[in-house]
């Protein structure tokens, strides 16, 4: 949040690209935001740093890229609750899990045809007061 209680742009800015599918430019952004935090919102901003990665993974067919990244990812949001810095956690948890469901099985091998859906992607929100 800026002195002003809005939120940052540049948070702002990672939220529309993450919204929009640009998940490596939105971590490249979170990167930005990530290098200036202090360490308990540097833990945050990894976490969803690993969730952009894992999902730009999926997108790409590394699903084993993607499903360690998505495990550390809720590693390091786990100590945040419902929402914070304003994000609605608990609707991301939600459907996080959802776009994962096929990769989360305990596959020995992913099977042929699992594919990244857009409609299946989950999607960043803003609480408002």
């Amino acid at each position: 949040m800026s002195q002003t209680g809005e939120p940052e742009p540049r948070w702002l800015e990672a939220i529309t690209l993450f919204n929009a599918g640009e998940y490596f430019a939105c971590h490249d952004i979170l990167e930005e935001i990530w290098s200036e935090a202090d360490e308990l919102e540097r833990q945050f901003y990894q976490g969803l740093i690993h969730v952009a990665v894992s999902l730009h993974h999926f997108e790409g067919g590394n699903f084993s890229g993607a499903r360690k990244m998505h495990d550390s990812a809720l590693r390091y949001l786990a100590p945040y609750g419902d929402v914070h810095n304003g994000l609605n956690l608990t609707s991301f948890h939600e459907q996080y899990h959802r776009c994962f469901v096929p990769l989360l099985k305990p596959w020995s091998e992913y099977p042929s045809g699992i594919c990244f859906s857009v409609h299946d992607a989950p999607q960043w929100a803003l609480m408002t007061e």
